[in-house]
Formats: C-alpha cells, sequence, structure tokens
C-alpha cells in the first residue's frame, strides 16, 4: 500500500518527538505496519486547556498525539476528579467500543498545545480484518496498556498513600526522567494539587509527604522540577521490585 505524500511529511515532522517516548505505540510495529496506521489519520490540533472529549460523550475515534501532552481524567459523582494518566507524543489515546457501551469513561484534557492525528475506529477495524500480522501487534499494545493500568491500582490501593506517591515518582521518572548530575530530573512540571488528583489525596497531603522526602534527601526541588536523588529509597517505600515482570514498559505514568 502506498503512503501518501502528507503522510511521509507529518511522520517526519513528529519523528524527533516519537524517539524520545520509547514506549510509544509506534515501537510495537514495523516501519510498513505504522504506515498503514498513519495512512488512516487526519490531523487535528488541540490547544492547551481544551478537551479532545468528555467523560460519557460517544466513543469511535483514536487518536495518535504528535506532539504535546494529553491529560486523562475521571470525575466521580461526588464531582471529585482523578488524573488517569499523562500521555505525550507517541502515545495512543484508545477506548474502544466493547459491545456493551459506546461512551468513554473518562475526560481527555490537552495539557500543551498537541499536533494530532484522529482514525475512525470503523477505519481501523477493516485494517485490523486485512492484515493478520498488523492485528496481532495491536492486540500486544493494548495488553500492555492494561497490564499498566492494572499496576497502577496496585500501587495506589496496596501501600497506602506514600507507597502511591513514591510509585507516581517512579513512574514519572520513567516516562519523562532526565539524567542529571545527581540523579534523575522530571522533565514534567507538575503542581501538587496534579499530583494529589493522580494518587487520590489532598494537596495539602501531598506537600507534608514531600516535604519528608526532601528532609529525608530522596528527592529535591529545584525551579519548579522534582529531582530523584535516591530511586531506591522510592523502591523501598512501595515496595518496587526490580525484575523483568515489571519493566518501565509497565512501570509509566
Amino acid at each position: 500500500m502506498a503512503i501518501s505524500e502528507a503522510a511521509l511529511k507529518q511522520r517526519h515532522g513528529s519523528d524527533t518527538e516519537k524517539r524520545n517516548n520509547p514506549l510509544g505505540i509506534n515501537n510495537f510495529f514495523s516501519e510498513e505496519q505504522f504506515a498503514r496506521l498513519e495512512e488512516l489519520m487526519y490531523p487535528k490540533r488541540g490547544e492547551a486547556g481544551s478537551y479532545l472529549f468528555w467523560e460519557g460523550e460517544p466513543t469511535g475515534k483514536l487518536y495518535y498525539i504528535r506532539s504535546g501532552k494529553v491529560k486523562l481524567r475521571k470525575s466521580t459523582a461526588e464531582g471529585k476528579d482523578f488524573i488517569l494518566s499523562i500521555l505525550q507524543a507517541g502515545d495512543m489515546l484508545c477506548e474502544p467500543e466493547d459491545g456493551m457501551r459506546a461512551v468513554h469513561s473518562f475526560s481527555a484534557e490537552v495539557m500543551e498545545d498537541a499536533e494530532l492525528g484522529v482514525i475512525q475506529w470503523k477505519d481501523l477495524e477493516i485494517l485490523l480484518y486485512r492484515h493478520g500480522d498488523f492485528a496481532v501487534r495491536f492486540m500486544n499494545w493494548m495488553a500492555l496498556m492494561h497490564r499498566v493500568t492494572d499496576s497502577k491500582f496496585r500501587d495506589l490501593l496496596l501501600f497506602g498513600k506514600p507507597g502511591a506517591l513514591a510509585s507516581t515518582l517512579i513512574r514519572l521518572a520513567n516516562s519523562y526522567g532526565v539524567a542529571c548530575t545527581d540523579g534523575i530530573r522530571i522533565g514534567l512540571k507538575l503542581t501538587h494539587s496534579e499530583l494529589a488528583d493522580i494518587i487520590g489525596t489532598s494537596r495539602e497531603s501531598v506537600n507534608r509527604m514531600l516535604n519528608g522526602l526532601k528532609d529525608e534527601g530522596t528527592i529535591d526541588v529545584r525551579k519548579g522540577r522534582i529531582i530523584i536523588l535516591s530511586l531506591e529509597a522510592l523502591r523501598q517505600i512501595c515496595h518496587c521490585p526490580v525484575c523483568p515482570s515489571c519493566p518501565k514498559e509497565v512501570c509509566r505514568i
């Protein structure tokens, strides 16, 4: 199947950012397979603060992030918001129809101005029918996304709020960390309120826990960026084993 000139230009323009995300969906496919997926995309821009969709709206589209960041939010009946994930360039936002419901179970907020590739779910289904090799790779990617979600719930539920915060910092380091002279600097700037929404607690609790980690020499905060000074100390708090069963592809935000 020939690749259109527009698709080639879009791919070239996003190559740098995709390479910066080794966990992106493009890494699950060969170049030819991913080119098939790109042919289905039409471009969309998202301004910071806007929403791609709201919880309860109809599904039917997938969003490939070429640049920018997208925050996934879940609201409770009491009005409490939780941050489920923060996606970056190279990630795919996918909530397929399952035959029982056809509405989104969360909202997608654009954190930074974003360039997106939008795919109609019906078009993807045709691609899955026609190319078995592509379908297998796509199933592998979806299975990994389920493992990521399961591991987040495990960490949030089993080891209390300190364990949930430690786990979140490790995941942020794996997803957005940059090595520096004295540790790992988390390139994504988050407020204490946003960290609280990720682990399901109050901003004041996060502030106390972060100050405790600073006093212990586990982390530091410089110019609004968190620097992890002792990754091992965080692992001990959330009982995080270093083993093949929990690779970085799973331990991500």
